[in-house]
């Protein structure tokens, strides 16, 4: 079934594509490490806001993860990057300020990370409920501010409830990268076309990268577990 392949392609130096697949790969990681952290960090506020927050701030974080869940991913990030960008631009040419240009990198990652962010704030919401009443009741006893109790109690009792959808959402981050090939940036997937469509040699390629994609995915499932069972250590064993 290999016979034929010229797995010369592969080299780290030109002619060899294996150099730029390594890139591309590099800079998928990093979108997704970004994207996801910022996503994370909209979760919890997203979190916040519905469960404590007032009214207008609930509607708002309600709105949010409704059209983030309800249009496709792909709308979604066209949408950020191509109108976003316009109406921030728009935005400062208002207040007299010049228009600005987002290096691709951080468009990416702000993308990915709005992407992630609707889905975070219900995976946190969620946690966040299964926490035992009792424990916040116990912070506030001893006269702690709310917010010293969400970082001190909740938010470390959600996080062992939160692990298992956070980890999805993590793996959904690394496979959201090759979306943004649609945009233009040079990261695997994007970089994947390039070496095939130069070469003719789709199927060396695109089994290069999956092959890679795979790789991320078993050392992600090895340091999530390892997260999970440090996170959950004195917790009772649900079998």
């Amino acid at each position: 079934m290999l016979d034929g392949i010229d797995f010369s392609l592969l080299a780290l130096d030109s002619p060899g594509w294996g150099g730029a697949l390594l890139e591309g790969f590099l800079v998928s990681i990093q979108l997704a490490a970004g994207g996801y952290l910022l996503g994370l960090a909209i979760g919890i506020c997203g979190a916040v806001a519905k469960l404590y927050g007032g009214r207008v701030t609930r509607d708002l974080a309600e709105i949010y993860t409704i059209v983030i869940r309800a249009v496709p991913e792909l709308v979604l990030m066209l949408l950020f990057y191509y109108v976003g960008t316009d109406l921030a631009n728009r935005a400062m040419q208002a207040m007299g300020y010049s228009g600005f240009d987002i290096d691709g990198l951080t468009a990416g990652i702000l993308v990915i990370g709005l992407v992630q962010g609707g889905y975070a704030t219900e995976v946190i919401r969620g946690a966040i409920r299964a926490v035992p009443h009792g424990q916040i009741e116990a912070a506030q006893a001893f006269g702690m501010a709310p917010l010293k109790v969400l970082r001190r109690v909740t938010l470390p009792a959600a996080t062992p409830h939160a692990i298992p959808g956070m980890a999805n959402l993590w793996m959904i981050a690394t496979k959201d990268t090759a979306l943004l090939a649609v945009i233009g940036f040079s990261e695997l997937t994007l970089v994947t076309r390039q070496a095939a469509s130069a070469t003719r040699a789709y199927f060396l390629f695109f089994l290069a990268a999956g092959a890679l994609y795979l790789l991320l995915t078993l050392v992600s499932n090895l340091g999530l577990r390892l997260f999970e069972k440090r996170a959950r250590r004195g917790l009772a064993e649900v079998r």
